[in-house]
């Protein structure tokens, strides 16, 4: 097993998983283009997961297949790996890395997988049940293009053995229990985080409604969608909520309504003042970490009273959007979502605590 792991090259993963890119980036845009077995395989995966979790729908699942196969297209892939020497070096014995993966949106796993496997290390997943059938038909679909992933990819049906290293991902609660469960063994544990936007007041159309798929994709359930807003004082939300309009979709989807009207029912029996949206609710609050279909906000006085909250709950917040502002890194609007290789999540770099178990 360990010789057939060491004969996949890096130069030969990168080939690999540019023909993924290129078969997922067809499916996303033509589902139905043919009959192929991996267009078959996918084809499986999408209605498995749309009939097993209530916040997957087609669409949802499209955009995630899309993601990936445009984060790994192009050269990006040649440019990520260019950053790490150490993977045209020789190689150490491979080892078992365990990764335990949310299910919070679909395929929210796959850079870990990458990782995992671009690094030269065996791939041991622990699916979450909110999304187990898209990460496995990419395995499989991988085997198809080289046989050789049939020895590197293990989805585990129970309790994880047998395992040299840990990278788990869950709630704030399931991330303690990893701390304690996994404490012997090198480790990656994350917890919930929520991103951010600031804005300056003077965001046109284009940009709000871009901030629009940061905040709805996948029904704002991920990670690195936006919950918190950051906004000047006296900020005028009247034409925030006019370009939100476009989304108002999202309100046709069962889950994410009851979310809505529960959450409003909430507002208006506590006389809590809010913003309605029509369909999400605007609501003053400290906290970034808001409910489905609520975005909280507060106003800055000042960038530097603003860089001094986002420094205070760094530790909470995955990235933060908007423009050019002095001292605060931000992603461009509409990137939340559409993550590149070398965002990585909590900001650890995963390759090089895989380079170095």
């Amino acid at each position: 097993m360990i010789e057939k792991i060491r004969s996949i090259t890096t130069g030969e993963h990168i080939d690999n998983f540019k023909k993924l890119s290129e078969l997922l980036m067809c499916f996303a845009q033509h589902p139905a283009k043919c009959d192929s077995p991996e267009y078959l395989l996918l084809n499986a995966a999408l209605d498995e997961s749309v009939k097993n979790n209530g916040f997957f729908t087609p669409g949802s699942v499209l955009h995630s297949l899309m993601s990936v196969a445009s984060m790994i297209g192009e050269n990006k892939l040649d440019r990520w790996t260019g950053a790490y020497p150490w993977l045209t070096q020789q190689r150490k014995t491979p080892q078992k890395v365990a990764v335990v993966m949310a299910g919070n949106i679909p395929l929210v796993g796959f850079h870990d997988f990458l990782c995992v496997l671009i690094s030269g290390n065996v791939f041991m997943g622990k699916l979450s049940q909110n999304d187990r059938f898209l990460l496995p038909a990419i395995a499989r679909i991988l085997v198809h293009i080289d046989a050789r992933y049939r020895d590197l990819i293990v989805f585990a049906e129970d309790k994880l053995q047998d395992f040299d290293a840990v990278i788990a991902t869950g709630s704030n609660n399931t991330s303690r229990y990893f701390e304690y469960y996994f404490e012997k063994y090198p480790h990656i544990i994350r917890g919930h985080r929520n991103s951010l936007a600031v804005l300056s007041g003077g965001e046109t159309p284009e940009q709000l409604q871009l901030l629009g798929d940061d905040i709805f994709t996948y029904f704002g359930l991920g990670c690195r969608n936006v919950s918190g807003l950051l906004v000047p004082p006296k900020y005028d939300f009247t034409q925030f909520v006019s370009v939100m309009q476009s989304f108002c979709e999202i309100n046709d989807h069962n889950k994410y309504r009851n979310n809505y009207d529960y959450y409003k029912t909430i507002f208006l029996m506590n006389n809590q003042p809010f913003i309605d949206g029509g369909f999400f609710i605007l609501n003053e609050d400290l906290s970034i970490n808001s409910p489905i279909s609520v975005i909280n906000f507060q106003q800055y006085n000042s960038l530097s009273e603003a860089r001094s909250f986002i420094d205070k709950n760094k530790n909470n917040i995955q990235c933060v959007v908007g423009g050019i502002f002095e001292g605060i890194p931000t992603i461009n609007f509409g990137k939340a979502q559409r993550p590149e290789l070398w965002d990585y999540a909590d900001n650890v770099d995963t390759m090089e605590f895989l380079n170095n178990i």
